[in-house]
């Protein structure tokens, strides 16, 4: 394996990694600016509001986008094992 080869395997693995962890981390992230701006608005200081809306719908985007996530996933693996014998050779 040549160490560009290892970098393809690499980047192609976080490239994997940055588009199944952004339903999960955007909705987070959109969900806390709402409560934020609303306890801005309301002046509620209080720390542990936003966490059960954020578990909210961070467990509803993983029932709506899980199964695109597991296949995006499973098709990575596959494609990685698949290439194994090719990287032996050379």
């Amino acid at each position: 394996m040549t160490p560009e080869g290892a970098m393809t395997i690499g980047r192609h693995a976080l490239e994997i990694t940055f588009m199944v962890s952004a339903p999960l981390l955007l909705s987070a992230l959109i969900t806390g600016l709402l409560v934020s701006i609303f306890q801005a608005a309301t002046q509620i200081n209080e720390m542990t509001l936003s966490f059960i809306p954020k578990l909210m719908v961070m467990f509803l985007v993983m029932v709506l986008a899980g199964p695109w996530m597991i296949t995006v996933m499973t098709d990575y693996m596959q494609r990685l094992f698949a290439g194994i014998p090719l990287l032996a050779v050379g």
